[in-house]
């Protein structure tokens, strides 16, 4: 599975590499490298999966290789969104030896953190096929790789939910609470709000859904419900906002949830419990 129009801008990445690699660095650099290995000697390297999985992060670790030493030539053979199999060729790394040792981690803890991501988002997806659900993630990522991890559940056919707390009104139990009621906090939001900004609610009972269709918000967030009540939700709705199901979601569940007829999935575990994809570099030493 390739994913079209795949974009990351490298302002959203660059500082994090710069910041990645001058922690390994530190004061003084690859101690090891620098005494064992000739200055002036070459190498070639092959960057191969060892498992199966989905590709994320290509952009970030060439970043990583070519800010230790800009005569790193990286050439690529497949491309974030693409599936890869034990021994898949990656891309291959040119030049200077030192160079490629020293960027060599920092380039992997990217790319198999980002393609572990699209990988866990993928399985998730081919899971749910026949369906129209999508998948989607939460905020719940490492602070400071918001962004790349959002990339990389991109990259594994997913869908984004918001950034952050400023892009859309997401009203959850405690703000239920404080208002008191599903009505008065959707009524509330709805006067703050602009014209651009869509506003979501949570409910985890059919009576709290009912309530918040009278006031017409633009997502419905079905907490925790089980499929049968998730179907009835979608009944009751009959299309008059887009719900989305989140909670107990898994590996397991999550196609008995997208059967109910819902609209998205949503899955903090696709980020924040994912596990990296292992990848290897092989080093061919050129003189």
């Amino acid at each position: 599975m390739t994913v079209q129009n795949l974009f990351l801008s490298p302002l959203l990445y660059m500082p994090l590499v710069q910041t990645a690699l001058a922690e390994d660095f530190g004061r003084a650099g690859d101690l090891t490298s620098d005494a064992i290995i000739p200055e002036n000697a070459a190498v070639s390297v092959t960057l191969r999966s060892r498992q199966p999985g989905c590709l994320a992060g290509l952009p970030v670790a060439e970043a990583v290789f070519r800010t230790v030493d800009a005569r790193l030539e990286v050439e690529k053979f497949l491309q974030d969104g693409d599936a890869v199999a034990p021994g898949s060729l990656i891309a291959r790394i040119t030049g200077p030896a030192r160079a490629a040792l020293a960027a060599e981690r920092t380039a992997l803890n990217f790319l198999g953190h980002l393609s572990g991501v699209a990988s866990g988002t993928a399985r998730m997806v081919t899971a749910i096929t026949g369906h129209k659900a999508r998948i989607c993630c939460t905020r719940k990522t490492i602070p400071g790789l918001r962004a790349l991890q959002k990339y990389a559940v991109r990259a594994g056919g997913g869908a984004n939910h918001r950034f952050g707390l400023d892009d859309a009104i997401l009203i959850k139990d405690n703000h239920i609470g404080v208002a008191g009621g599903v009505r008065k906090a959707v009524a509330l939001a709805r006067a703050r709000a602009g014209h651009m900004v869509k506003i979501e609610v949570e409910v985890d009972t059919l009576d709290q859904l009912a309530e918040a269709l009278l006031e017409s918000p633009d997502i419905i967030l079905l907490d925790n419900m089980a499929p049968d009540m998730l179907r009835e939700a979608v009944r009751i709705t009959a299309g008059r906002a887009i719900l989305e199901a989140s909670g107990n979601v898994t590996l397991a569940t999550v196609a008995d949830i997208a059967a109910s007829g819902v609209d998205l999935i949503s899955s903090g575990a696709l980020t924040h419990s994912s596990t990296c994809l292992d990848l290897g570099l092989d080093f061919e030493w050129a003189g």
